[in-house]
């Protein structure tokens, strides 16, 4: 087996990763690409947990007549759908997999626990969180730092449809750049959109890094945990 920089992660997917040029609801060939990776990557003995939003099917508030509240939960339902779909495609691939929500959906998920989730972790078996924190108010971001603590995971993988942080939208400012490493006070105060503030200040206070790299690449994955330099590093 190869050494390995980190071994057990977790990765925080958007909705939008799995929409791909679509934009909206799921490409199934998106789908498929992004599931090889995390195949590839338990096969080298990585335990793997999966933050998945919601941004595909829901997101924000449709006029001020929209409840926040309301807006949320309705988001937590949107990544239970991400969740299901990540199981099925993982699961089509002969990979043992559970999906926890912070919601109760006995008949479609797990509840979560967080000692049930590390036995699974440790039994070689992926874990998907859905439902956000399952309190309105909070981002799967959020969600994502939270269950990263949670499981004391080496690090957070951030796929994104860019390759690491830079100082502006690469897609819009031509003169942008971009870092190879950044702390999560620059990430702060710069007002860089990598996480919500709540989640940049929970990785910072439980010290877990925080990796942003481009999914499309499909070596990304392997490359970060076998500890190659990809994207950027914030810690």
């Amino acid at each position: 087996m190869a050494e390995l920089k980190y071994k057990r992660i977790l990765l925080k997917l958007s909705g939008e990763a799995l929409s791909g040029d679509k934009k909206t609801g799921i490409d199934v060939a998106v789908l498929e690409k992004i599931c090889d990776q995390i195949k590839e990557v338990t096969k080298l003995g990585v335990q793997v947990s999966i933050v998945i939003g919601g941004g595909n099917f829901w997101r924000g508030r449709f006029g001020p007549e929209m409840e926040r509240t309301t807006s949320d939960y309705m988001g937590m339902l949107a990544t239970a759908i991400n969740g299901l779909a990540l199981q099925d495609a993982l699961e089509a691939r002969g990979i043992y997999t559970r999906l926890q929500t912070a919601i109760e959906m006995r008949e479609i998920a797990e509840p979560y626990i967080k000692r049930k989730a590390l036995k699974h972790l440790d039994k070689g078996r992926i874990v998907i969180f859905a439902c956000g924190t399952g309190n309105p108010y909070f981002t799967t971001d959020s969600a994502a730092a939270l269950r990263a603590a949670e499981m004391d995971a080496d690090v957070i993988l951030v796929g994104k449809t860019i390759d690491g942080v830079y100082s502006a939208d690469p897609k819009i400012d031509k003169n942008a750049t971009k870092y190879d490493e950044i702390s999560y006070l620059d990430i702060l105060n710069k007002d860089l959109k990598v996480m919500d503030s709540t989640a940049t200040s929970l990785c910072r206070d439980n010290n877990i890094p925080l990796i942003v790299f481009g999914i499309a690449e499909p070596d990304n994955m392997i490359k970060i945990v076998k500890g190659e330099k990809v994207g950027t590093i914030v810690k």
